[in-house]
């Protein structure tokens, strides 16, 4: 991205009641943040949601100031940018609705085809919800999975500690700009966590860790994994939120059940109740639903067909499938010019000859 791009795009995210989707409505009718600035507001007031009210300040100077100040932040601690077009922008991020537009990172992450888990709870986490994080984090450790959480007291810290402990890959989301810690005891961890793995945030250095921020951020969480698991939780806390979040994007939840009168199981005992959640008594247990215990047997089983009869239609999705790790039907339709009705009767095929598989959340990919 360049960086007229970047401070157009900084300005368009700064700006009161455009949110991540009206940004993308503004960007793909304009071809680009920069596009919008330069456009007639009547000719932006025809985009379909696009009214007088979030357009209310779009032209105002000092957004492109604050945007122009914060550019020169980022260029100057060498924060890496990552824009919701670009290849590198997480896959199962990219396709909840309410996405950044931009992601700031910093760390050594890698996402690209691997296993991705979510993991939250409440802040006062009892020796239960430890002992389970110890436990489900030593059992899961061999399918090399990324752990995503919130760095926050409680679950997020105890989980993202064990995922050090045992060499994996673990991300921390933040509710602030890269420019601090929060809480700032947590510091001491952030080293060895973007040795392996790193920080997200949608902040800029201006932001403070406020309720509202938090909230924002779980919807980041929730949406850079396929499946979002709760440790521990009271009946009304954040960690519900995210599970909610993450039940919107069609995505797989699970939760830790405990006795009825424990304060810090409600909210787990709940989501159960209510079926949104998925019971999980063992990493044994999400293990199984995910699938994983059996996509390696799958694709030893592949390995082994050595000449699997693809028709043309078959290979070209086979191929971008290979190329570009889990996708969704409309996508896959899309990059491979292929009408949708087509591709979903192709897929079928393919998965009864064992060369792709379907995942949680309608993506596919191939084994």
């Amino acid at each position: 991205m360049t960086t007229t791009e970047l401070i157009a795009t900084l300005r368009l995210q700064n700006i009161p009641n455009i949110g991540s989707v009206t940004a993308k409505k503004l960007i793909s009718h304009c071809g680009s943040a920069s596009n919008i600035f330069t456009a007639p507001k009547e000719q932006l007031l025809k985009i379909d949601g696009i009214g007088t009210l979030k357009l209310k300040n779009i032209y105002d100077t000092s957004h492109l100031e604050a945007a122009e100040e914060e550019c020169q932040f980022i260029k100057k601690n060498d924060i890496e940018v990552i824009y919701f077009t670009d290849a590198d922008y997480p896959d199962y991020l990219k396709h909840a609705i309410d996405a950044p537009i931009i992601l700031f990172k910093r760390g050594n992450i890698d996402l690209k085809n691997r296993k991705i888990i979510s993991v939250v709870g409440t802040r006062k986490i009892t020796s239960y919800g430890t002992a389970f994080c110890e436990k489900f984090i030593a059992d899961i450790a061999p399918l090399n999975p990324v752990i995503v959480s919130g760095f926050a007291y409680g679950v997020d810290i105890c989980i993202q500690k064990e995922a050090i402990k045992h060499g994996l890959q673990t991300i921390g989301c933040l509710a602030h700009g890269l420019n601090q810690m929060y809480p700032k005891v947590h510091s001491k961890y952030s080293l060895d966590i973007e040795k392996n793995g790193g920080f997200f945030t949608e902040f800029w250095s201006s932001s403070t860790p406020e309720r509202e921020n938090f909230l924002k951020r779980n919807r980041i969480i929730a949406g850079l994994s396929e499946a979002t698991v709760v440790i521990e939780s009271a009946e009304k806390g954040g960690s519900l939120v995210t599970a909610d979040i993450a039940h919107s994007y069609n995505r797989d939840v699970f939760a830790v059940p405990g006795r009825t009168e424990d304060k810090y199981s409600l909210g787990c005992n709940n989501l159960i109740k209510q079926q949104k959640a998925h019971m999980l008594t063992s990493a044994a247990d999400l293990i199984y639903l995910l699938g994983w215990d059996t996509q390696q047997k799958e694709k030893q089983s592949v390995q082994k067909q050595l000449f699997v009869d693809l028709d043309d239609t078959e290979q070209k999705i086979h191929n971008y499938l290979q190329a570009e790790g889990k996708q969704l039907l409309d996508s896959i339709a899309l990059a491979c010019s292929i009408p949708v009705f087509k591709t979903s009767s192709t897929l079928l095929q393919m998965e009864m000859k064992g060369v792709i598989r379907p995942l949680p959340g309608k993506l596919f990919e191939a084994l």
